[in-house]
Formats: C-alpha cells, sequence, structure tokens
C-alpha cells in the first residue's frame, strides 16, 4: 500500500507478467518511463509469474490472463495465497464473464482490458497500489452485481473472523460507490490519513490486499448490498 502521509514516497515495484514479448517490452518501456514506478521483473508464464512473485516481492504485478503452463487465474490464486498484500492488476485481452469473474475471485485487486491507453494503464497501476479499485468501466456494475449475489464460501481452517466496526462499514460502502480516499474523507468528516488507517485495519480484518476484494466481501457476506452502490449521492 501506498505511504501514508508524512512518510517518504517510494517507486512502485511492478512485475510483468505477459508471454508475448513485444507486448511485454512495450509495456516495460512505459512502465519504467514513470518517475514512480519500476520493473523489477518479467514473467513470460504462469509458473515463472509464481516464483518471480515470491522471490522479487513486487508492489504490483500486472497479470496476463492467458498464459502458457500456468494460466493466469491460477498464477494469481497461488501468488495472493502466498503473498496476500501483493496488488495483482489484471491485463487481458478478454472481456468475458468467465474471466473477469475468475480472476477476482483469486484475489486480484482489478481488471484492465487491453485496450485502456497507456496513460489509464499507469494510473490503474497507482490505484491497486493506493489499495484503490481499477476496474474497466465494461466490467465495473456486472461484476458488482454478480458479486452480490454469489454466496459466502466457507472460511478456511482456522481463520478467525472478525466483523467491521460500523465506521469501517461506512467506509467501505462509500469504497463500493466508487468513491477515493479524499472524497470519503470529505463524505465522512474525516482526514485522508484516517480513512486510509480504516482501510489497512479492514483489509487486515478480512486478511485481503486491496479495495476491490474488501468490497466483493461485504458484498459476500451482505455488508454491503447492491442498493447501498446505486443509492444516489
Amino acid at each position: 500500500m501506498a505511504a501514508l502521509p508524512g512518510e517518504e514516497p517510494r517507486q512502485i515495484r511492478v512485475l510483468l507478467v505477459e508471454d508475448h514479448a513485444v507486448v511485454r517490452e512495450g509495456t516495460a518501456e512505459l512502465i519504467n518511463r514513470q518517475a514512480d514506478m519500476t520493473v523489477v521483473g518479467e514473467a513470460g508464464d504462469g509458473h515463472e509469474a509464481v516464483d518471480l512473485a515470491g522471490r522479487l516481492a513486487p508492489d504490483v504485478i500486472l497479470m496476463d490472463v492467458a498464459l502458457p503452463g500456468l494460466d493466469g487465474i491460477s498464477a494469481t490464486r497461488k501468488i495472493k495465497q502466498n503473498s496476500p498484500t501483493i496488488a495483482v492488476l489484471a491485463l487481458s485481452a478478454h472481456d468475458e464473464d468467465q474471466y473477469v469473474f475468475a480472476l477476482l475471485e483469486a484475489g486480484a485487486a482489478g481488471y484492465l482490458l487491453k485496450t485502456v491507453r497507456g496513460h489509464e494503464l499507469v494510473e490503474g497501476v497507482r490505484a491497486v497500489f493506493r489499495g484503490e479499485a481499477a476496474l474497466h468501466p465494461a466490467v465495473a456494475k456486472k461484476v458488482l452485481g454478480h458479486f452480490a449475489h454469489t454466496p459466502q464460501k466457507s472460511e478456511l481452517p482456522g481463520r478467525v473472523e472478525e466483523n467491521l466496526s460500523e465506521r469501517e462499514l461506512e467506509v467501505l460502502r462509500l469504497a463500493g460507490k466508487g468513491l477515493s480516499n479524499k472524497e470519503i474523507a470529505d463524505r465522512l468528516v474525516l482526514s485522508p490519513r484516517t480513512v486510509q488507517a480504516h482501510f489497512a485495519n479492514i483489509f487486515s480484518k478480512l486478511q485481503v490486499g486491496s479495495r476491490t476484494e474488501a468490497v466483493l466481501q461485504g458484498l459476500r457476506r451482505h455488508w454491503i448490498t447492491i442498493e447501498d452502490i446505486d443509492a444516489g449521492e
């Protein structure tokens, strides 16, 4: 997650996972041109992605879906099991429901289509690094609708359930509307630093690494409803 106010900012460490070398090279050039980002590794298949994620501990992984050996969905699942704080941002040519839902089920923080422009991609990397959502507009609404009607899965053995406080639920519901940290702070008359601290607590309690994962968990547990998200501003 991004540094709290007052802390020294640092570069976002990005791992690229893409089996087409020319696409990977172009994406790496785009990322490395940003003053606040650096590519720390590149993988051409899912198995290599899992290995490099464990060894390099990147902040953000740009993950393709269709990969040789181990697909992007399975690779994301393994990475999130081993390193839940790593943010995985899917970058895919596929907008079919089964790919989108499966990547987010596996723990991806966001899902962008390869039709996005370069500036949209780098802003997506920054967003998931901050713990915010990065969903392509074409998929965001149907994702929320799908997960709102998906029963909660059984908890993992040994996992301790912790309910969120009323304030944390307020923050999570506003996140479900797509509000930024500053907008949530303004709405609740809090400081952005306090909102970020609430998100840190939410992520810890739900054992997730991103706002997208937290909102989807809230939908599954019926802490958030589609009515909450659609309610007028």
